[in-house]
């Protein structure tokens, strides 16, 4: 057999092994995505539940399933309005997809933007605990840039629309030990009772370097800045200025307050 022989067979080969595993790896993609999807759907439910302060982190898939639709309701929201819209399922709407989208999102302008978002999506969903039919608390998606990441995550408020439930972050890629503070159970622990509002509606929460002052009259709505992780810190100061304000959940809350629920 001449070398160009071989050198075609070769190739050939190596061609119908590259096709095979295309297969083989498109396949395996298509089969396991309605898994992926199942998992990402859980680990936000995990993560709403956890922030609303509900269920255990041991709960099992369906124990997690099972407390989430019994206690959690979900809405699509209209931004800008502050009104709940029908124009999506709340199941199905992904706002981290609308925001890529120029027909569902806007771009914001450098002074806008203090969360270094880029765009924001003009629906979202928000989430409320429920017991017998009333608000117990509400649950907010927030997101913004830190030092190294996009951190996304949730804040919750109790029913007086005001005092914090608990914060917290389900994806980031902060540096461990200093910015991936933010997951630290100590730091989270400093957020529930923490006030976001001052009399008139405006966002007052504030990240603090150096520690609150507990005999500060301010102490009631500052938290204490992560050790060594400032621009981290200052990103989770921000996204919270962004999301609760008028950019954000502003017009929404000022209804809410409004209605008086």
């Amino acid at each position: 057999m001449s070398k160009k022989e071989s050198t075609s067979r070769t190739l050939l080969v190596a061609l119908a092994v590259s096709l095979v595993s295309s297969v083989f790896v498109a396949g395996a993609a298509v089969s396991l995505k309605p898994v992926q999807i199942e998992n990402r759907q859980l680990d936000k439910q995990r993560s709403i539940l956890a922030i609303a302060g509900l269920g255990e982190a041991t709960m099992s898939a369906r124990e997690v399933k099972d407390l989430y639709n019994s206690r959690i309701k979900a809405r699509v929201l209209e931004l800008d309005s502050g009104e709940y819209s029908d124009a999506f399922d709340p199941k199905l709407f992904d706002p981290l997809k609308a925001a890529r989208d120029p027909k569902l999102s806007d771009a914001l302008s450098g002074e806008e933007d203090v969360a270094l978002i880029k765009r924001r999506e003009r629906f979202t969903t928000v989430y409320m605990v429920e017991q017998d039919g009333k608000l117990e608390a509400l649950i907010l998606p927030v997101r913004g840039y830190g030092l190294w990441s996009t951190l996304h995550g949730f804040v919750a408020l109790k029913s007086d629309l005001n005092t914090v439930v608990g914060l917290g972050f389900y994806q980031h890629a902060e540096t461990p030990g200093l910015g991936g503070e933010v997951d630290n159970p100590k730091w989270k622990a400093l957020w529930p009772g923490k006030t976001l509002f001052d009399d008139a509606g405006k966002p007052i929460i504030e990240i603090v370097k150096g520690g609150v002052d507990p005999s500060s009259a301010q102490a009631g709505h500052q938290v204490d800045a992560l050790a060594g992780a400032t621009l981290t810190s200052n990103g989770v100061d921000h996204l919270l200025q962004f999301w609760l304000g008028e950019q954000g959940f502003g017009p929404y809350l000022a209804k809410l307050r409004t209605q008086g629920v």
